[in-house]
């Protein structure tokens, strides 16, 4: 069970919180020994809320900074955490808080109590707090690790945007043809059948399409959802994810921004971590999880089984086609330098705007082609009914 408390420090300082405790009196009692006079405890109502808030990314990259700039100005951990439960109003966030304090309150080590939390913190996330540890720049690093979180997010946002424009006219243009088809159409079909004239090519066709959608409608939902589940099924298998994957690199317009997408991804990944003292081996194992492709993940994991075995990394992904020859020389250059962190973040500069150009050469080139294709759809229903009008109008 969950309990709200409000309990006083043996300084006299008022403490705001929530714990797990399987009765109330064994909260009083742990609160107790962590040297807590309790002055009010109840229970949560994590049971009884059904719809709990959930905790976004942006939530995650607030807090991280938040706690940045705590730790920078001399502020411990424990207390940093306090401050942020205190005024935190986010039932998640809140509960989330209160378990890497507790954490951090019994000696555990910062990277480990993140680590116990991994749906919210990710394997570079921990890996980057480890180095931090390390050399004992945490509350730098929890700086540096914001904006990177808040790059990669807005990097996914803005390829979200790109393709929401295509999609919302996909389903606008399949909802126009299908109202069309199921209402429309169907009015004309007896007129046309009555009149017995000779009906255009096309006309025929949409008549025996709209024929088939409104006299078995169930066959067309029942495959509609066999498609949407089989997709959504098919996307969770290698195979499947294999295919996709595939699919969003090739095809045109789209693959070359999906392309960079994955490189930038990957080497803003890398560089983070090589320039926080992570070693090469774990920063290239890390970057293959986070290119959110299967082909580039698997080029990074054979660049990584390279590496171990005494490659250089542009030695490792030389010949590869997912990766341009000039990426492989700039690493290659940082390397000869022993400047590869410095590179590696250049790169990755080099690469976020080169996704934002992809995105603006997409987006203007999908824009007037999905206009069209709705154009074409839609008109060419249109002429199919009217061409026959015509010439009933003409015939008398």
């Amino acid at each position: 069970m969950n309990f709200d408390y409000t309990g006083r420090d043996p300084l006299g300082q008022t403490h705001d919180g929530a714990i797990d405790a399987a009765t109330r009196d064994e909260a009083i009692q742990t609160l107790n020994r962590d040297g807590l006079q309790v002055i009010k405890i109840s229970e949560g109502d994590d049971g009884l809320n059904l719809f709990p808030r959930r905790l976004t990314r942006s939530d995650i990259i607030y807090t991280t900074t938040q706690l940045a700039i705590m730790v920078d100005t001399g502020i411990n951990l424990a207390t940093a955490l306090q401050g942020l439960l205190e005024q935190e109003d986010n039932p998640t966030l809140h509960k989330l808080l209160t378990a890497l304090k507790k954490d951090v309150e019994a000696g555990e080590c910062f990277s480990a109590a993140v680590a116990r939390h991994p749906r919210y913190f990710d394997k570079t996330f921990v890996a980057l707090i480890r180095a931090s540890e390390q050399t004992g720049t945490l509350g730098e690093m929890l700086d540096h690790i914001a904006d990177y979180m808040r790059k990669d997010l807005e990097s996914r946002s803005k390829v979200r945007s790109a393709l929401a424009y295509p999609v919302v006219m996909m389903v606008l243009a399949m909802s126009v043809t299908t109202f069309l088809l199921t209402f429309v159409m169907p009015k004309f079909t007896p007129l046309f059948a009555r009149k017995g004239i000779k009906l255009p090519s096309t006309t025929v066709f949409l008549m025996h399409l709209s024929e088939a959608m409104t006299e078995y409608w169930y066959a067309w939902l029942a495959g509609a959802v066999v498609l949407v589940v089989g997709f959504l099924y098919g996307r969770r298998t290698d195979v499947g994810r294999m295919a996709l994957d595939y699919l969003r690199l090739n095809m045109p317009i789209l693959g070359p921004m999906f392309r960079k997408v994955c490189i930038s991804r990957s080497i803003r990944s890398l560089g983070a971590m090589v320039q926080s003292g992570v070693s090469v081996l774990e920063a290239l194992k890390l970057s293959a999880e986070v290119s959110g492709n299967y082909y580039y993940e698997k080029a990074w994991k054979d660049a990584l089984e390279e590496v171990t075995n005494g490659s250089r990394i542009s030695e490792a992904l030389a010949g590869n086609d997912l990766f341009p020859r000039t990426l492989i020389q700039m690493i290659g250059s940082g390397e000869d330098t022993g400047r590869l962190d410095y590179v590696l973040k250049k790169v990755s500069g080099y690469y976020d705007g080169e996704v934002e150009t992809a995105l603006k050469t997409a987006t203007s080139m999908l824009e007037p082609m999905m206009i069209t294709v709705m154009g074409v759809v839609v008109g060419g229903i249109g002429m199919s009914v009217m061409l026959p009008i015509f010439t009933l109008s003409r015939s008398h």
